[in-house]
């Protein structure tokens, strides 16, 4: 009876985190882009844009690395933001393989707009809920999560983008343990990089 009962809390507990989940998406995301100004501009993208604002400027192979896919998947969406003007794009002088990407001006007002909306908005959400309640929430929240990656195949391979997510902190590597993916496949494709550089100048070199 007990376990019971314990299965259908869990089951009411993850109904409430779907809940809360589609309503974070439709409503603080999806419709504040929209208000803001961006309508041909997905979440995906915005993510995309939220990370540059963060380091300022990345590559493609970094960018990949964030979103999980393929470089020629990462200069496809990158080519999608520079044609809507979102994105610049630049080719070092060292190496004309390397693109770097940085935020345009327009793209910089954009997540102005879309901050200043987002705080606005959840001031009024969260304005019954006491500092107290809502950091309980918050860290039964991180560590259930934790728990769901730890029991994950792979959890050194899941990245939940935390920095995205109004967080300061990876919440996989500092809760679980686990080093950033997003950083581990950044520093692959930095090495990968340099070695390319390295191996060009050589040839340079001898001829």
């Amino acid at each position: 009876m007990a376990r019971s009962g314990r299965t259908g809390s869990i089951q009411q507990f993850l109904g409430s985190a779907h809940l809360f989940s589609s309503a974070l998406t439709e409503i603080l995301q999806n419709r504040l882009l929209w208000e803001a100004g961006a309508t041909n501009l997905s979440f995906s993208q915005l993510k995309l844009l939220q990370l540059l604002a963060i380091t300022e400027t990345q590559t493609i192979g970094e960018l990949a690395a964030f979103l999980g896919v393929s470089n020629a998947a990462a200069s496809k969406t990158v080519e999608k933001l520079v044609q809507s003007g979102w994105v610049s794009r630049t080719t070092a002088e060292s190496d004309r393989r390397t693109a770097h990407v940085a935020l345009t001006r327009r793209a910089h007002h954009l997540l102005a707009v879309y901050e200043r909306k987002r705080q606005q908005k959840l001031a009024k959400v969260f304005d019954k809920a006491s500092l107290e309640e809502l950091r309980r929430m918050a860290t039964l929240m991180d560590q259930i999560t934790v728990e769901m990656v730890n029991h994950s195949a792979k959890p050194e391979d899941i990245c939940l983008h935390c920095g995205i997510y109004f967080r300061d902190k990876c919440l996989v590597r500092d809760l679980g343990g686990h080093s950033c993916l997003y950083r581990r496949r950044a520093k692959i494709t930095s090495e990968r990089g340099a070695r390319r550089n390295e191996n060009c100048a050589m040839k340079l070199t001898l001829k």
